[in-house]
Parts: C-alpha cells; sequence; structure tokens
C-alpha cells in the first residue's frame, strides 16, 4: 500500500514563503507523476502543480505561476512544493497525490493515491 504524508504547512503572513514536502513510502516512487492540490472551505479540490516521473515536466495553475515551483528527489522519495509571494487566497489544506505511471495530471480522478492534507493559512 502506498502512503503519502505531507508536512510544512502553518500560519504565515501575506509576502512570506512555505515549504511543502510529501514523503512516499515504497520502492517506485520515481515511477509515479505527482501533483499537488489544495481546497479551501466550501471550494472544490484544486489544482495547483504537477510534476512528471523524472522531474523533467512541471505544470502549474495560473493562480500559482511564478510563486510556487514544484520539484521532487526520487532518491529520498519525497515532492516538494515551494510557496513564495504567499496571498490570503492560497489559504487551504494541501494535498499531494500520485499517478502511477503518469506524466502529471491537472484533474484530481487521474490520482490514485492520496495524502491527509496540510493546512496552510496566509493572513493578510
Amino acid at each position: 500500500q502506498v502512503q503519502l504524508v505531507e508536512s510544512g504547512g502553518g500560519l504565515v503572513q501575506a509576502g512570506e514563503s512555505l515549504r511543502l514536502s510529501c514523503a512516499v513510502s515504497g520502492r517506485t516512487f520515481s515511477t509515479y507523476a505527482m501533483g499537488w492540490f489544495r481546497q479551501a472551505p466550501g471550494k472544490e479540490r484544486e489544482f495547483v502543480a504537477a510534476i512528471s516521473r523524472a522531474g523533467g515536466n512541471t505544470y502549474y495553475a495560473d493562480s500559482v505561476k511564478g510563486r510556487f515551483t514544484i520539484s521532487r528527489d526520487n532518491a529520498k522519495n519525497t515532492v516538494y512544493l515551494q510557496m513564495s509571494s504567499l496571498k490570503p487566497e492560497d489559504t487551504a489544506v494541501y494535498y499531494c497525490g500520485a499517478q502511477p505511471y503518469g506524466v502529471g495530471s491537472r484533474t484530481t480522478d487521474s490520482y490514485n493515491y492520496w495524502g491527509q492534507g496540510t493546512q496552510v493559512t496566509v493572513s493578510s
């Protein structure tokens, strides 16, 4: 069974930065495309960023492009989301997802495994 564990969330002020991490169990991490999604209260889960299996291709939502950077370390079975210039509208629970043999999709139903989420709160 694949397990994903997010960490790094917290409370920050607008303009500050955070780095989220998602550690994935098992020895097949390099076969998963990985994605970050977020869900604010009363809203659907939305795509934030994704990265291909080898890390050569990255994809971003327009709302975070230029502010967030997704990366991965296949030796550590970990994917990261560096978030800069945070805004109050970035407040949400952030989830990582794993897509076996995928390319990094923008849709939630493309991901087979999910973490429990980590809360990010940005105050104005």
